[in-house]
């Protein structure tokens, strides 16, 4: 059945789907697959979230925009698994804070912490630890280092304010050893936790680039990537992605 703003039906995407925030990166995510573009389907472009499937290396993946922050990302991963999507590995950046995250780095969370509305919504305020699925997580860290990348493993944080004018916002997050911020993870991981629950298949994880760091020294803004860089390391994150996805 044709969901309300997936306008697709079931086969469109493949089981895995990858989940960029950026539309424009959701496309650039369909070049990189076999034939590039020309070869992909757009299977939505309702509300301007775009998703596409192809393959990759002969093996169906699909991609599709999640948008920015929980509300939104809950509502594209509620009907990707209703269209029966299986693996769903978020794709995005993140704000770095943990001792040695620069920019540029990859950080692939292990969970995240719930510091958003949505999620607390679906918790009814209970205590919870959102989490990824470690098989598909442990292949992003194996993909990664494949390719000679080492990259950050650990905690982030889900937020739901992008400009936090809060004066302990860093160093109380770095204190938790968290490694940075981003607004999807803890949502995608308690739908697909959720799901796995009552018996499905369904297995989530998240790779993210260090877009900027911030510290009580330095802001976003005076650390945000270079634009060719910063498409560098989504590059990077992307191929990890695709290849870790495939693996599981």
């Amino acid at each position: 059945m044709t969901q309300i703003h997936l306008r697709a039906e079931v086969g469109d995407y493949a089981p895995l789907v990858l989940l960029p925030g950026d539309p424009n990166r959701a496309t650039r995510i369909a070049e990189s697959f076999d034939g590039g573009l020309d070869a992909s389907k757009l299977v939505n472009d309702h509300r301007g979230m775009l998703g596409y499937s192809g393959t990759y290396k002969g093996k169906p993946v699909s991609v599709q925009t999640s948008g920015m922050g929980t509300p939104s990302i809950s509502i594209v991963v509620e009907e990707l698994l209703n269209l029966g999507a299986r693996r769903l590995v978020r794709v995005g950046t993140t704000g770095g804070i943990g001792r040695g995250v620069r920019a540029a780095d990859l950080v692939i969370a292990t969970s995240a912490a719930p510091v958003d509305g949505a999620t607390s919504t679906y918790l009814h305020g209970d205590p919870y630890a959102p989490a990824a699925d470690f098989e598909l997580t442990r292949a992003l860290v194996d993909a990664a280092r494949a390719r000679g990348v080492d990259p950050h493993v650990g905690q982030v944080a889900t937020v739901d304010v992008f400009y936090n004018p809060d004066d302990d916002y860093v160093s109380k997050w770095r204190a938790r050893h968290v490694l940075g911020f981003e607004m999807e993870a803890a949502a995608l991981f308690t739908l697909a936790s959720r799901a796995a629950a009552a018996g499905d298949d369904v297995r989530a994880a998240c790779i993210l680039a260090v877009s900027d760091t911030l510290s009580e020294d330095e802001s976003s803004e005076e650390t945000y990537l270079a634009l060719e860089d910063l498409e560098a390391a989504t590059d990077r994150m992307i191929e990890v992605a695709l290849e870790a996805g495939l693996s599981i």
